[in-house]
């Protein structure tokens, strides 16, 4: 039996399927929906299953947050544990973006409340994004001498070097209409449900087969996301390897301190 017709054993993931629209949400409350290895699995799993039974495919979060981008308590305990044995592989999770970006169907991100670091990464993947007013985006991995290595090739693709290299810098939240101007959001409303409603609506006006089409010409015309991954692999895998930076998020974790204090 196929994960869309058998979503109960998802762990991270709330899904279901309606005609051809998946609905996928991220569902780990206790830990601000923060990404881990079963996560990026449990996604990868349902996108493939996506190709043939979805049309549509919408990303949420829970009405507070979105996402908030990697587990600091799993490498928190990894690190006290000295347990670094586990060779840091940032792959799956490009992949996981990349075919957000480029497969068969359209991607929708809903976002509600924070979406910070990784969280950006699967905004920044999606064709749509949708968003309430009260959403917030950030970059925060500089603060912990990290940086969004394989967030910015997909964040640059939607706003440009300059805007992505200043949310890299500023490390601060940018607000819904921000976000709006500088393209990393598509619309926004104060009762983002609406909006999603609305979008679907035409959305489901579309053909698969067209759709399926529409992406594969799109994919032609710009292959700078394949060409960007084993660049920021390399950087992701050099900033999560020093031992300083995962000190500082160790800290972080236990005691709320930022680096800086």
């Amino acid at each position: 039996m196929g994960i869309l017709t058998n979503p109960e054993r998802l762990t991270t993931l709330r899904v279901r399927l309606i005609e051809e629209i998946c609905y996928v949400q991220f569902y780990r409350p206790d830990a601000n929906n923060t990404i881990n290895d079963t996560l990026i699995n449990e996604c990868i799993e349902v996108l493939a299953a996506c190709e043939e039974r979805a049309k549509i495919v919408v990303l949420e979060g829970t009405p507070e947050v979105f996402c908030l981008g990697a587990d600091f308590k799993e490498i928190q305990q990894s690190f006290d544990s000295k347990d670094m044995s586990r060779e840091q592989d940032p792959g799956p999770l490009y992949d996981l973006w990349h075919k957000l970006a480029t497969g068969p169907f359209i991607t929708v991100a809903h976002v509600r409340g924070k979406a910070n670091a990784g969280g950006i990464g699967f905004v920044a993947a999606c064709d749509l994004v949708l968003c309430e007013q009260a959403a917030v985006f950030s970059l925060s991995e500089l603060l912990f001498g990290l940086m969004p290595a394989c967030v910015l090739p997909f964040l640059i693709r939607r706003t440009g070097i300059p805007k992505a290299n200043y949310m890299t810098l500023i490390t601060q939240p940018v607000l819904a209409n921000q976000a709006l101007e500088w393209g990393l959001v598509d619309a926004v409303e104060e009762r983002s449900e609406n909006l999603l409603r609305k979008q679907l609506l035409r959305l489901r006006r579309l053909n698969k087969q067209a759709v399926v089409r529409y992406k594969k010409y799109m994919n032609t015309l710009d292959d700078g996301l394949a060409r960007a991954k084993p660049h920021a692999l390399a950087a992701n895998v050099e900033v999560f390897s020093d031992t300083e930076n995962l000190a500082k998020i160790a800290r972080f974790v236990k005691t709320g301190q930022f680096p800086w204090e």
